[in-house]
């Protein structure tokens, strides 16, 4: 939509339908250029919006410049509003006003905007994506540490990598205790979600979890 006026006008006819429907959502803003990454949290700030945010963030991103809610000027002042009140979140590059071109005749295609900023946050939109979708409250199935072995889920030959796989399956079986979702457990492993994610449903396979899809 166009920038703030075209939110309000969607929110006039649309905001009670969002606010029963939304569980998370981004304002896409200044997400073509190469220079860094920038994350502005909702107005609440604690969202799964926000969560997924920071954790896609960190393992994609490695740094990036986190803002503050006063630091806002875009659609989330009115996606955030009070009696609004959704989810939003943004994940940027470089921030609006914090870049010397911005607003100016040298914003251009191929030198401030690139194809390779927009494919990187597009591939980070859809970490974003995916992570939400996958979450999910897993519930091991068995008393104590599971004998890895016999189903076919420790390797016949020790590598760095094959130990690696190993412990972060193990240290994901240990969190496992159906309280905690995908994402709150990814963070306690230190590990990203799409990494834990075909472990998860390896185990799943073999019967040592149960998932929900109950996530508060």
């Amino acid at each position: 939509v166009p920038e703030m006026i075209g939110s309000i006008a969607y929110l006039a006819t649309h905001h009670q339908a969002l606010k029963r429907s939304v569980i998370a959502g981004f304002n896409l803003s200044c997400v073509g250029d190469e220079r860094g990454w920038s994350y502005l949290p909702s107005r609440a700030g604690n969202t799964l919006s926000d969560r997924v945010a920071q954790h896609v963030l960190k393992h994609h991103a490695g740094n990036y410049q986190r803002y503050g809610w006063n630091d806002r000027g875009s659609d989330e002042s009115n996606y955030c509003a009070p009696g609004i009140d959704l989810p939003i979140a943004s994940i940027m590059r470089s921030k609006y006003r914090e870049y010397p071109e911005y607003h100016t005749s040298l914003d251009q295609l191929g030198s401030v905007v690139t194809a390779t900023g927009l494919g990187d946050s597009f591939a980070c939109y859809r970490r974003v994506i995916e992570a939400i979708e996958a979450d999910c409250v897993p519930l091991v199935q068995v008393l104590g540490e599971p004998q890895l072995g016999p189903r076919g889920l420790y390797p016949p030959l020790g590598t760095r990598d094959s130990t690696r796989q190993v412990r972060r399956m193990l240290d994901l079986l240990s969190q496992c205790d159906g309280q905690q979702s995908l994402l709150q457990i990814a963070e306690l492993c230190d590990a990203p979600v799409w990494e834990l994610l075909p472990l998860l449903q390896r185990l799943q396979l073999e019967g040592l979890v149960t998932l929900s899809e109950d996530v508060a």
